[in-house]
């Protein structure tokens, strides 16, 4: 049986049709809104932890987390507010540098305002380690070349806990002096705009 000629031609306009739909539903701007979704996501993210954190310097603070359940996170800055600008270059860089450096090493947070405390707990347990005198230089040379001379600015929770992984980092995972000190200095969590790495 032959087909008219307009139901031929009805076909192949449904087949244009539906093909230009599928062609204009795979729009090459989908890769700027997946990159601007990311944004978006860190931004809330930075929302939530600018405004409810629950970190503290003190001492009190410090010796609480033995005692936090593992699921509980330790959360937002110490000292100044954070900064979004210095927060994206922070997460960016620790993306990278686990990428770079470590094979995805669990032990490094990938976000130095929000740790779990199960993760805190083990990582303050490694401050005592003992390393040998090699593994010590790479450690004093992270502590004289990072941006606050040490993990942290002064010896809160973050000083015990970004010490204690690199403690474990330099003798498990051959950690140089010059990673520890990119790590530290991407790891800050004091707030504000003001840690710069080297």
């Amino acid at each position: 049986m032959i087909m008219h000629k307009q139901t031929i031609f009805a076909i192949a306009i449904a087949a244009l049709l539906i093909g230009g739909m599928f062609f204009l539903g795979r729009s090459p701007e989908q890769p700027e809104q997946s990159g601007s979704f990311a944004n978006t996501a860190l931004a809330a993210k930075f929302e939530e932890l600018s405004q409810n954190g629950n970190s503290s310097c003190s001492d009190t603070f410090k010796d609480s987390i033995t005692t936090m359940p593992d699921s509980a996170r330790l959360q937002g800055s110490c000292c100044s507010p954070m900064s979004i600008h210095r927060y994206s270059e922070q997460v960016e860089g620790l993306q990278n540098f686990k990428t770079e450096h470590s094979q995805n090493i669990a032990e490094i947070p990938d976000d130095p305002y929000d740790i779990s405390a199960e993760l805190a707990k083990r990582l303050i347990s490694y401050y005592d380690i003992e390393l040998t005198p090699e593994e010590q230089a790479a450690y004093d040379y992270a502590m004289l070349n990072s941006s606050e001379k040490g993990p942290c600015c002064c010896r809160c929770w973050r000083w015990y806990v970004y010490g204690g992984l690199a403690k474990f980092l330099i003798q498990n995972h051959g950690f140089t002096g010059e990673q520890i000190t990119e790590l530290w200095n991407l790891s800050g969590g004091c707030g504000g705009d003001n840690e710069h790495h080297h």
